[in-house]
């Protein structure tokens, strides 16, 4: 019986054998690969997430306990599931409060609700007012919680598409241009933190020291231009 030859190969690795382990983890990794896939876009490569979810595996093999009739795949699950998340927290390029996430789910929440309600997508005034605060805290939690967007990103869903990076490379191309007046459309303050970062490579604490500001600003205020970069390109 497959449940019962499994349970065999997990004793034999508890007890140190390496090749009963291996044929675990070789048997295992499509279940690896179907939860990695899960938080790809999530900041890690899927290659790493893979890794990182093979580590998790190893963690239900010695764990798991023998005297209980659970089957081992359920038992790996959020084994896996939880070693990924820890590690996306742990590489996280900004720490969001549990307070903003919560605010974060309750405006989106809102926003479906009104958008019913409205037969329209609501503006951030009427979310806001809904939940009885400010505009400007609902827009620092919406984007606090908003995927990070990089130079690296691809510029469409082409496989062959280019990056923001590669245009800023190419100074000569057609692209370059349009970045030139993608980048002339900022306000003074947004174009001198692009400068800052990409063209002086500066950190964004080093930024965040020139203007002022805390780096969870800078990286905020960061990703939105990126993100409006991108859609003007």
């Amino acid at each position: 019986m497959e449940m019962e030859r499994t349970r065999n190969l997990i004793a034999r690795s508890q007890q140190g054998d390496l090749a009963a382990r291996s044929r675990l983890v070789e048997e295992n990794l499509p279940l690896v690969h179907s939860i990695a896939r899960r938080f790809i876009d999530r900041g890690l490569e899927f290659e790493d997430l893979v890794q990182i979810g093979c580590v998790g595996l190893l963690k239900a093999i010695q764990d798991f306990d023998l005297d209980f009739p659970v089957k081992f795949s359920t038992f790996a699950v959020p084994k896996i599931m939880g070693e990924i998340k820890q590690q996306l927290r742990q590489s996280a390029p900004l720490k969001v409060t549990r307070s903003l996430r919560r605010l974060a789910g309750e405006a989106l929440q809102a926003k479906d609700t009104l958008a019913q309600a409205l037969g329209r997508s609501p503006t951030i005034a009427e979310i806001a007012a809904e939940l009885n605060t400010s505009p400007e805290e609902v827009v620092c939690a919406l984007e606090a919680v908003a995927p990070v967007q990089s130079l690296q990103s691809k510029l469409d869903s082409d496989d062959e598409a280019r990056t923001l990076e590669d245009v800023l490379s190419a100074p000569d191309s057609h692209e370059h241009f349009l970045l030139r007046n993608a980048l002339a459309s900022l306000d003074p303050e947004e174009r001198r933190l692009i400068i800052l970062r990409y063209f002086a490579e500066k950190s964004q604490s080093q930024v965040a020291e020139e203007f002022g500001m805390s780096q969870a600003q800078i990286s905020r205020m960061e990703a939105r231009i990126i993100r409006q970069l991108r859609h003007d390109l």
